[in-house]
């Protein structure tokens, strides 16, 4: 899926992680089952900053979320997909939240104008990452689908 960056000082803390290393492999594998996501043959490798992962992901949405719970952790500056899709669907853009960001700011800049209450897809696409729509950060990366 290719080569994915985010804030190294931004996100989960996790035990062994921190703001100059990732946490350890297992520490990243276990954040990817909290959240209920799964790949067949889920691989994780940990270099520094760098994560690479790898396995089969049952969907495009299932990739990218596994993908944003291994990156938005503490100590993370890039991830490297090598995961294998079954059920392709259109890739969703990526979005960095910004300081004084809300969901349905970040609607609006990514969907158009007066679209704002579109934030309600980008919420459920980052599920179970969020919990609650006000709960996002900055240097927090987020899933942003095409819409419908």
């Amino acid at each position: 899926m290719g080569l994915f960056k985010f804030i190294k000082d931004a996100g989960e803390k996790l035990f062994g992680a921190s703001p100059s290393a990732a946490a350890t492999p297992e520490a990243l594998q276990q954040e990817v089952a909290k959240h209920g996501l799964q790949a067949q043959g889920l691989q994780v490798s940990v270099e520094g900053d760098k994560v690479k992962v790898s396995g089969n992901a049952m969907s495009t949405a299932d990739a990218e979320k596994i993908i944003l719970a291994l990156g938005n952790t503490q100590g993370v500056a890039e991830v490297q997909s090598d995961l294998i899709v079954n059920k392709e669907t259109p890739p969703s853009n990526m979005y960095t939240v910004a300081k004084g960001d809300t969901l349905w700011a970040i609607a609006e800049k990514e969907y158009g104008k007066g679209k704002g209450a579109h934030y309600t897809e980008i919420f459920e696409a980052n599920k179970p990452m969020l919990t609650h729509p006000d709960k996002i950060y900055p240097g927090q990366v987020l899933r942003i689908p095409p819409l419908a």
